[in-house]
């Protein structure tokens, strides 16, 4: 198989290579003849047995972790992918109501699916290929759309993930200014099978949750169609653009 909308020597990063998607996206950028190197970036420095995967360490509470890791990748990318999440952890749970509102929760909420994201564009984003289909792809969310928002509940995660299209649309707008071939877009992943989704998934429909693998192929296949008229937009897996 070859990407065939991107150079034949493609370079790639994916931060948040240990998780299930970031790991499955990694797997499926392997698939391709035309993929010369995977940056495999994440927490635990997760191992891959592939030659072309070189693993990395990163911290969103070190900034100076990923200004390091920019100057040790001193090379032109072609896809910056982005598969880092929070929605719950041992200590954080998504909000039922105002009342379960909690600072520490929030600001954990907007490090990860805001913050962090929006410091990988500022050290990496100038590492795009200028003169070539480039893209720099974060994860986000069906639920960060406001126009869609039927359900209330999960106030830290849908605004940090709503925070994190905001900042989508920033980088966007900016980097047209420059005139170059640069993708920067969001993308929903579905709900995927995944430490994430578990606790959530217990009456959800079986054809509509997703293995990593399946939403990795599908995810892959957006960014293969992506135009550069399509900068600054969210994603869902089917291709299908998500209202704001």
């Amino acid at each position: 198989m070859q990407l065939n909308s991107f150079s034949h020597n493609s370079k790639i990063i994916v931060f948040g290579a240990s998780g299930a998607i970031g790991e499955a996206i990694v797997n499926e950028f392997l698939e391709f003849s035309t993929v010369e190197k995977i940056y495999a970036i994440s927490r635990s420095s997760k191992k891959f047995d592939d030659q072309k995967v070189i693993t990395k360490f990163f911290d969103y509470n070190d900034e100076n972790s990923l200004k390091t890791l920019a100057d040790e990748i001193n090379q032109e990318i072609d896809i910056v992918f982005i598969a880092t999440g929070l929605l719950h952890d041992e200590n954080l749970q998504p909000e039922k109501s105002i009342r379960d509102l909690n600072i520490n929760n929030l600001q954990q909420n907007f490090l990860v699916n805001t913050i962090g994201p929006a410091l990988i564009a500022k050290y990496f984003l100038s590492k795009l290929k200028k003169d070539s289909k480039a893209v720099f792809a974060s994860i986000s969310a069906r639920v960060s759309s406001i126009s869609d928002n039927q359900l209330g509940g999960w106030y830290g995660y849908r605004a940090s993930k709503s925070a994190l299209n905001m900042i989508i649309k920033n980088l966007a707008i900016e980097n047209n200014r420059q005139n170059n071939q640069k993708i920067i877009i969001g993308l929903h992943p579905g709900t995927v099978q995944s430490k994430l989704s578990q606790p959530f998934t217990k009456n959800y429909d079986p054809n509509k949750l997703f293995t990593p693998q399946f939403s990795a192929k599908c995810l892959i296949k957006v960014l293969e169609n992506l135009q550069k008229e399509d900068s600054g937009k969210i994603f869902a897996w089917d291709q299908q653009e998500i209202a704001p």
